[in-house]
Parts: C-alpha cells; structure tokens; sequence
C-alpha cells in the first residue's frame, strides 16, 4: 500500500516475509514452533521476574540484575513473535510503518540493554570474588537498581539513534521486509536511495554496543580466574567458579552467535535467504528461553524456592484429595 506523496510515493505499511522461501504446507509447524517458543518464553521469564520480586531472600543485587534481563528478553518476544505468529496462522503480514519502526526501535533498545545487563552480571561476580569482604560496601540493591535505569536510558539512546537512521530514509516502493520482524538491516536495504553508508552506521553500532561489554566481561573473567587460580589451595574455589557457570553459558548463548552473525554480514558471502532468518531467530530466540530456565536450574536459591513451591502445591492437592 503506498500513498502519493509530493510526487513521490511513500510507503504505509509493511509486509513481514518471515521465511520467504518456507512452503504452505509448513506454515502450521513453523507457526506452533514460534507459538511453543513464545508461550515458554512468557512462563519462563515471568516466573523468575515473580519469584524475585514476591521472595524476600531474593532481593540481591544479583538476582535485581537477572529480573531486568528476563524482563527485557520477555519485552522483546511479546513485542516481535505474536505478529510473526499471527502471520503464519492468519495471513495477517502487514505492519504499518509506524508500527514497525517502533519496532525496530524496540529490538535494538532491548537488545542493547541485555548487552549491559550481561555486562553488569560480570561486574557482580567480579567483586563477589575477587572483592568478598568489601561486595556489600561496593554493590547494594539501590546502586544495581539505579544502574539498570542507567543501562536502560543508554539502551534505548542506541535504538533511537539506530532507529532515526532508518528513519529519514526515503521508501517509496518495495515493502517486504524479509525477516520476522523489524530490524534495522532488514528494512533500510527497502529504501529508495543509496544506503551502504547506512548499513555501515548500523553495523558499527552494533560492533561497538556488543564488542565493548563482552571485552569488558572477557578482562572481569580473566582477573576471576586469576583470584581463584591462586586461591586453589583452598576449597572454596570450585564453589567460586561455580557461581559464574550460569553466568558463563548466558554469555555463550547472547554474545557470541550476534558477534559472528554481524561479522559475516560484511563478509560477501550469499547465504539463501531463509537460512538466514533462521539464524536471526535461533541466536535471537533460544536465549530468550534459555536463560531464564539456567538461572532457575543453576542458582540454588531459586532452585530451592521452586522446589518448595512445588512441594506446597502438591500437598495442597493431596489435602483436598482427601
């Protein structure tokens, strides 16, 4: 759809492709897999970011640092997997312009934002480590909560910038957006002009709000590892690294597939266009839902509490059995 616009036509609404190439046949089992991601995804994140807030013997800074990661992954997924679901089992494609700008402002801000928070995690195991007496003097719930709001402002400051980008481009024909939802590189490449400066913007922006906090988590572990190498001659030190498994996986799961994804997008290698949607959604996706089943199978706190909740629902069934 598109509307005359000082002699030019502009764009209205947008039609998400999702896989281009996927067969009719298969829009069913991709849509219940997306439908399945998603409905785990909501259960999962909400339960910790429940369990945080509603338990007292969670309010840690830790455990503050991992709620607003699980907030922003579930923002994230209700924000882009409904309207690709609705696609799939409807045929509703369409996205007004408006819409998919905001977004693509969305993804970019959440996805900066997990970027800090994993970061912030980082600082917290190192001075819980490598500082212990002095953790509650240097780290405390105001001073984590406060940094969050910070790491959000910064946050959504990148997907502003990101988003006025492609924002003051000119679309006046093509509106398929081959992705499942709005992303910066998936959108501007429909503008009507030249945007290889633009992409380049984008893709810098991206290196930095990745590269910077993972060199940061990449010098905190080292220094970690130094401190429990030289505190091997005691026993607390598998206990010490223990603590940062959880930690370690999370970074695997968020850093390291966006790292190598942006990288060979400048690299000119022609990947079928469905193979890479694919990649976008597991490496965007599978964290999402990942993480917040780690924490809860990994942390013991919130294992335990899990455990008991479980325990009281079932003798709670068992009364009224009887």
């Amino acid at each position: 759809m598109t509307i005359s616009m000082s002699n030019q036509t502009a764009v209205t609404e947008f039609i998400l492709l999702g896989f281009p190439g996927l067969q009719l046949n298969f829009f069913l089992p991709v849509s219940i897999t997306m439908f399945v991601a998603y409905i785990v995804s909501l259960i999962a994140n909400s339960t910790v970011i429940i369990l945080i807030i509603l338990r007292e013997q969670l309010h840690h800074p830790m455990y503050i640092i991992i709620a607003n990661l699980a907030l922003s992954d579930l923002l994230f997924d209700t924000i882009t997997l409904p309207k690709i679901i609705a696609k799939y089992w409807f045929g509703a494609g369409s996205i007004s312009f408006n819409w998919c700008f905001f977004q693509l402002f969305c993804v970019h801000s959440l996805g900066s934002l997990d970027s800090f928070i994993i970061m912030l995690m980082a600082v917290d195991r190192y001075v819980a480590i490598c500082k212990p007496l002095r953790y509650h003097s240097i780290i405390n719930n105001r001073l984590v909560t406060l940094i969050c709001y910070f790491c959000l402002v910064c946050a959504a400051l990148i997907g502003l910038a990101i988003t006025l980008i492609a924002g003051i481009l000119s679309y006046c024909g093509p509106n398929r957006v081959k992705n499942c939802f709005c992303a910066s590189q998936s959108v501007i490449v429909l503008a009507c002009v030249d945007v290889s400066l633009e992409r380049k913007k984008g893709f810098i922006i991206g290196m930095c709000v990745h590269l910077f906090p993972f060199a940061f988590i990449i010098l905190s572990y080292i220094l970690i590892i130094r401190v429990v190498h030289l505190s091997a001659n005691n026993g607390n030190w598998q206990k010490a690294f223990y603590t940062c498994t959880t930690h370690l996986i999370v970074i695997g799961l968020y850093f390291i597939p966006r790292l190598f994804v942006y990288s060979i997008t400048q690299i000119p290698l022609i990947l079928d266009v469905d193979i890479n949607v694919l990649i976008l959604c597991l490496y965007t996706f599978i964290p999402h839902i990942a993480s917040p089943i780690i924490f809860c199978l990994g942390t013991k706190e919130i294992r335990n509490i899990l455990r008991q909740t479980f325990n009281n629902i079932f003798h709670m069934k068992s009364r009224r059995l009887k």
